[in-house]
């Protein structure tokens, strides 16, 4: 990278959004405000579930609750500046802005990533080391191994931000996206960005993928040990696991396509962008309740204790689990 002597001169970019078509930005607009307002309310019901119920108070539930909770964050980050920008004949957002969306954006983001390695752990201690889970998995690992994951996004999103904060903008500024993200904003800069591509390369597409591979190995292992050694709760054990897998699948397979390779522009990139950044935080709640008949049961007891502030209840809660 070869800095030049220049000023920066941008104090705004403006965001081209998804689509151009007023009609269709409308239409839109009330499509993600449903589904966002479908996340709310989602990951409220887990984390309102797992803190007030006693019976799920272990790792794997405690873990749950943190994951909804970066859920909940991570779509604020986007989602918001994104619905206001589909009613807004302008799309701008500030440099500062800018740099700051890019950092939460990144700093949840890469606490997902670390957080979905610690769910896989406590999925192979569980099933490798059922007598010593609670032992190992106690309060103090998983409140370390949370504290962890924040700590490793933090840091992967600061080294980011500071390398992009220190490069020259001095126009254009016209971002082809309906948020900053750092592939299309490195392209601005007036400056050769190799060298920093490069390095953004590894901090977040190489580190993406080799985290997937561990993943999907970890899985492995415990699907096969399931499968060969596992008798009793072998259904639950598997109904877990594959709830796992599948909110993994779905949060590193667009990463990995946007972001673990050059920074070159696809068509496909708003979408899968949008898949990442929208949809995403909606369907991990509804995959681990769907396929998790204790959490189902726990949103039940939840609903009846909810019943005197006069929400109804649906007959088929009314049973007693």
């Amino acid at each position: 990278m070869e800095p030049k002597n220049l000023t920066s001169t941008v104090t705004e970019f403006l965001l081209l959004g998804l689509t151009a078509n007023r009609i269709l930005q409308y239409v839109l607009f009330v499509v993600f405000l449903a589904i966002c307002v479908a996340t709310w309310l989602g990951n409220l019901t887990i984390i309102t579930t797992v803190i007030t119920d006693h019976r799920l108070r272990t790792p794997m539930y405690f873990l749950l609750g943190n994951l909804a909770f970066i859920d909940l964050s991570e779509s604020s980050v986007t989602v918001p500046k994104m619905l206001w920008d589909l009613t807004s004949q302008r799309k701008v957002i500030s440099f500062g802005g800018c740099m700051a969306q890019m950092f939460f954006f990144h700093f949840t983001g890469g606490a997902v990533v670390f957080l979905l390695m610690v769910m896989a752990l406590d999925r192979y201690v569980a099933i490798h080391k059922p007598l010593q889970y609670l032992t190992i998995m106690n309060q103090t690992m998983c409140v370390g191994l949370v504290t962890g994951a924040w700590l490793g996004g933090f840091v992967h999103s600061l080294v980011q931000i500071v390398l992009m904060i220190r490069l020259p903008f001095c126009g254009p500024n016209t971002l082809d996206n309906y948020y900053c993200d750092i592939p299309q904003v490195i392209k601005l800069a007036c400056t050769n960005t190799f060298i920093l591509e490069l390095l953004m390369f590894s901090n977040s597409g190489l580190l993406t993928v080799l985290i997937f591979i561990i993943l999907v190995v970890s899985y492995t292992i415990i699907l096969v040990k399931i499968r060969v050694h596992i008798t009793e709760g072998k259904k639950k054990a598997l109904s877990t696991c594959v709830a796992q897998i599948t909110v993994v699948c779905i949060h590193f397979v667009p990463c990995i396509f946007i972001y673990a390779r050059p920074f070159q522009e696809f068509a496909a990139d708003k979408s899968l962008s949008a898949l990442y950044t929208v949809l995403t935080p909606m369907l991990n709640p509804l995959i681990y309740t769907l396929r998790n008949a204790e959490m189902k049961n726990a949103i039940r007891r939840l609903l009846r204790r909810i019943k005197p502030l006069g929400l109804p209840v649906p007959a088929q809660d009314r049973i007693v689990p």
